[in-house]
């Protein structure tokens, strides 16, 4: 769960109460922001047009009869095929993803990335999406051959240890072929953190220094992993431009998300979420398979060539859903903050991070409801500013929220 923020170009004020006041937004930010708003419309409507073209020119069954020819066997025909979707999908979206990823970030100073190094991640992100979605496609194929009405119950259930599984495996495996991970190099920085996640109730912490600097120009700090495998990872960047009292309430807030346990509950709305679409998925899929049976070139949704069928169906039910998980997304973020707060009670370095964070990347603090509706999956940089500046429960003697889940300052 990253924290995601904003910025501007407008100095950081303070009032003599030290309240810290929310920048307005530069044009720079008010430009990014803009342009973002109609990429991510061009965005989720390929997803939904490249599926549908797929379909009714009848490549996915195309794509499948070559994988047969090539896997002969019904399991290595659907893995077979789940890669060779990944390619031309990545291929057809490949103009886009360049101009996103590449162009858009170095027009507005966001990226350090060479070009080769860009590929080079291109074509690895390519081949793990491709070896990843040949290891679980088969899953739900197999329920709807063993199964067929009750196939989207069951896919939907097993989302839960499949994104279990991929959360313990990406931070060892998947996360290193893209950028360097290490040990923190400031030892008196790390301590502290790891001082604080004795207090916050986490046992075994380990925090890694990513580095990013070579890639981007923004700064940000997650979490990441389960069990042995959690752990707070920081981009050097954000190490670099932040003070130690500011990189502390930033690990603080990423502790909050172990303590709550905000990573399975995510976990178990994203199922909710699948198995409603699925569902939908399951209601409408055979009307439309029997109509267009003869353009689709299969005649039953157990034919992995309905795969394109799936997505489009279920992202347009997505559409519908998201908001939902956007909304609880929302709330554990808040929860972050609230957590982070009452463990560190240092309100100025909590509202002056924000306003730090927002110095360095692009966005607006207060970006509209209809953003934050379809989009937002953190609350607004300036309710965030507020929140920070306001929240002191320990000055009116009232009781902290989450006191019983820290043990006591040495």
């Amino acid at each position: 769960m990253e924290l995601k923020i904003a910025q501007t170009d407008a100095p950081v004020q303070r009032q003599q109460t030290g309240t810290v006041v929310v920048p307005s937004p530069s044009a720079l930010a008010v430009s990014y922001h803009r342009s973002g708003n109609v990429l991510w419309t061009v965005s989720t409507g390929l997803s939904l047009i490249i599926p549908g073209l797929l379909l009714l020119t009848g490549v996915s069954a195309r794509l499948r009869r070559l994988a047969h020819s090539i896997g002969r066997r019904w399991l290595l025909t659907v893995a077979t095929y789940a890669v060779l979707f990944t390619v031309v999908t990545a291929l057809l979206t490949l103009p886009l993803t360049y101009y996103e990823e590449y162009v858009r970030q170095h027009a507005y100073g966001l990226s350090n990335q060479t070009l080769s190094r860009w590929l080079g991640s291109w074509l690895k992100g390519v081949a793990v999406s491709g070896l990843g979605l040949a290891l679980v496609v088969w899953i739900p194929y197999l329920l709807l051959r063993r199964s067929p009405r009750r196939w989207w119950l069951y896919a939907g259930l097993a989302t839960v240890p499949l994104a279990t599984l991929v959360l313990v495996v990406t931070p060892i495996w998947v996360d290193p072929l893209f950028n360097d991970f290490g040990p923190m190099k400031d030892k008196a920085l790390e301590a502290r953190i790891l001082s604080l996640a004795q207090r916050a109730g986490i046992d075994g912490s380990r925090v890694y220094e990513v580095d990013k600097s070579v890639d981007t120009r923004t700064v940000n700090a997650y979490v990441t992993g389960l069990g042995g495998t959690k752990r707070i990872v920081f981009w050097d960047t954000i190490l670099d431009r932040l003070e130690p009292d500011q990189v502390v309430f930033v690990a603080a807030h990423e502790m909050g998300h172990f303590v709550l346990r905000h990573t399975f509950i995510f976990i178990f709305g994203a199922a909710a979420l699948i198995t409603v679409s699925l569902y939908a998925v399951h209601c409408v899929a055979g009307t439309m398979i029997v109509r267009f049976s003869h353009r689709f070139g299969f005649t039953g949704l157990s034919d992995v060539a309905s795969f394109p069928l799936l997505l489009l169906l279920g992202g347009i039910v997505s559409l519908i859903l998201v908001p939902a998980l956007l909304a609880l997304s929302r709330y554990q973020e808040h929860e972050a903050d609230r957590f982070a707060l009452e463990l560190t009670r240092n309100n100025h370095a909590a509202a002056t991070t924000f306003v730090r964070l927002q110095e360095e990347n692009l966005a607006v603090p207060r970006p509209g409801p209809l953003y934050m509706f379809w989009r937002g999956s953190h609350p607004t940089l300036g309710d965030r500013v507020d929140f920070a500046n306001h929240y002191r429960p320990w000055d009116t003697k009232e009781p902290l929220r989450y006191d019983r889940l820290m043990r006591p300052a040495e």
